[in-house]
């Protein structure tokens, strides 16, 4: 046995192990702790159902609707029961202030004081436009809760500070919106009246300026802070690509990047700064705290599971400020919630001179090729007004760009297919002797300057322009939901037709794994197109391996985004018009119909046809 087949045969081995491995210490335990919390749920409706029941019964066979909600939370094999009440409920809690803009609805509660009510006017929850608007913000008590705060601290306890129950009132009329900001205002009693003055501009940054009147007989010292609160660990994509948790830049401490687990397990992680931000991310929203750029504040990120749900805030305090007696202070700060838009974001850093504020969308370590990628599809994306259009005319720009270093590799690629036969000369001539054989075509290769490895640069550089462009489809917001051609309504998601099914001729959907669209097999064919224009490999397993590898990508590719498969797609075709015409020019056969025919009278053979 050679080296080469040692290597596939070792490399199948690893992949197996590592299959099994995942399936064993991680699928099955997953589906184990889905299976538990699933009969917990199960359960407690049953005992609701049952209430319900006999609710009604005691109403007189009047129905009677149940306030609740459940949540059902397992952590190290302890499962533990939330009954929350719906969303529209909590909030009828507490006065509120509307929240009415061109891009958000919502309220702020006069009870605390809370911005814990935003809804995304300008994005859904699906494709469907009939599907529930994006719901950002919700009320602690409700099912998902998350909010943000803004307050003080006072130096010793006997002074009274603004907390969750305090209710302050305002003399506003109207909603909150552009050109009408919102004034809160409260007494406590002891000479300080704090006021909160909010406003919001067209897009998704508030600005709070808060102000406390000393009116007492005495100088006080107050600490103003702000905070961005969640309770439960939203879900996630959970891939390494995309960082959805808590985030910050703390002024030199620099991008810091912190993982909902991470923090459950350290409690908490401080860093003092100037600049900066600091907040909570998702996929494609955000909530940041923004200080004033000029102040020295103690960014905080903590979390905690003491009571079975995850408890995750980000906080920001800053030094503490004298008011003395008939003076007062003011404090101003933002509060960025909302799409994480690339223009705004940018924008917003620049306007407002937020350090590295572009960061908060996660453009990786391949920022360079990432960012400029990101760009040029949003340019040719206002030109054609279709993203997919898009994908493929920057397809087409890289392919110019690297077309110097294509052509050199494929002019390389066909000397060696020159040389063919003098290759089975040399290893027929050393048959038994492989050094012989290695040290003769080396030397062949030198005398004629070619290259072996020239084929695999283009490779090298088309992997990074992969994951650049994976990562702009898969991370970005402006993708979301971007449509392209026929069934292809959403670029960032995975092609929703399936062979299996017929592609929707079936009337049956197909599972998840067997989801295998058009745009895939696509790809996989324009592979196996791509792959024949090559010498063809001598070697049994060789040719095993390099006959199925279009079928696997096919497989793999199936459930990336149908962006990202329409480039792979293009890409090839764009490579094999390249690659024939080089080879055209150099005098070497084309041998695309040849392979072809080869390929498959050697599957009839070895199917035994």
């Amino acid at each position: 046995m050679d080296e080469n087949t040692k290597n596939y045969i070792m490399a199948i081995s690893l992949s197996v192990i590592v299959l099994i491995a995942w399936q064993i210490f991680y699928a099955t335990p997953k589906l184990e702790e889905e299976q538990a919390r699933r009969q917990a749920i199960e359960k407690v409706q049953l005992e609701q159902k049952k209430a319900a029941e006999a609710a009604t019964a005691a109403n007189g066979g009047v129905s009677v609707a149940s306030p609740s909600e459940t949540i059902v939370t397992s952590k190290d094999g302890k499962i533990s029961i939330f009954k929350l009440r719906p969303r529209d409920v909590v909030l009828k809690d507490s006065p509120r202030v509307a929240i009415d803009t061109t891009t958000l609805r919502g309220s702020i509660a006069l009870k605390g004081g809370r911005i814990d009510d935003l809804i995304l006017k300008d994005y859904r929850e699906t494709v469907d436009k009939s599907s529930p608007e994006v719901t950002l913000f919700s009320p602690s008590g409700s099912k998902n809760p998350y909010y943000s705060d803004f307050g003080w601290l006072g130096d010793d306890a006997k002074t009274k500070v603004p907390g969750p129950d305090t209710l302050w009132t305002t003399d506003n009329k109207g909603a909150l919106n552009i050109g009408n900001p919102v004034t809160l205002k409260w007494n406590n009693g002891q000479g300080l009246v704090f006021s909160r003055t909010i406003s919001v501009d067209e897009n998704y940054m508030f600005a709070i300026e808060q102000n406390v009147e000393n009116q007492g007989a005495k100088d006080v010292t107050l600490f103003p802070y702000s905070l961005v609160a969640r309770h439960g660990t939203p879900s996630t994509s959970g891939i390494y690509i995309l960082h959805e948790g808590l985030v910050g830049v703390m002024g030199e401490e620099g991008l810091q990047e912190i993982d909902y687990d991470d923090i459950l397990e350290d409690k908490e992680m401080a860093f003092d700064a100037q600049t900066g931000w600091i907040g909570l991310t998702d996929k494609y929203w955000a909530a940041v705290l923004i200080p004033d750029q000029k102040k020295k504040y103690k960014a905080s990120f903590t979390g905690h599971n003491d009571t079975g749900r995850d408890y995750y805030q980000t906080n920001m305090l800053l030094e503490g400020v004298n008011i003395p007696k008939g003076g007062s202070h003011k404090i101003e700060s933002h509060l960025f919630a909302g799409a994480k838009k690339a223009s705004l974001i940018e924008g917003y850093g620049e306007s407002l001179t937020i350090e590295k504020f572009d960061l908060l969308i996660d453009w990786g370590w391949l920022y360079f090729i990432t960012k400029p990628i990101f760009h040029m599809l949003a340019y040719f994306n206002k030109l054609f007004g279709n993203f997919g259009i898009a994908i493929m005319t920057v397809t087409v720009l890289l392919k110019l760009l690297f077309f110097p270093l294509n052509n050199k590799s494929y002019k390389s690629m066909t000397k060696m297919k020159l040389l063919a036969p003098e290759l089975a000369k040399i290893k027929e001539r050393y048959a038994d002797d492989r050094m012989k054989q290695q040290e003769a075509t080396m030397k062949l290769y030198q005398d004629e300057k070619v290259n072996p490895m020239s084929g695999c640069v283009p490779i090298l550089f088309q992997i990074p322009v992969f994951f650049a462009l994976y990562k702009v489809l898969y991370g970005t917001i402006e993708m979301r939901h971007a449509p392209f051609f026929g069934w292809i309504q959403d670029l960032s998601a995975r092609d929703p037709s399936s062979v299996f099914n017929l592609f929707g001729l079936l009337p049956f959907d197909s599972p998840q794994f067997l989801m295998i669209g058009a745009w895939p097999i696509m790809m996989g064919i324009s592979m196996w197109l791509q792959m024949r224009l090559n010498p063809q490999p001598t070697e049994e397993i060789q040719r095993v391996m390099f006959a199925w590898m279009p079928l696997m990508f096919t497989f793999i590719l199936a459930p990336f985004a149908a962006g990202l498969v329409i480039y792979w797609t293009w890409n090839n075709v764009l490579t094999i018009a390249q690659q024939s015409y080089i080879m055209h020019r150099a005098g070497a056969k084309i041998e695309l119909w040849d392979n072809i025919k080869d390929s498959l009278s050697w599957l009839k053979k070895d199917t035994g046809d």
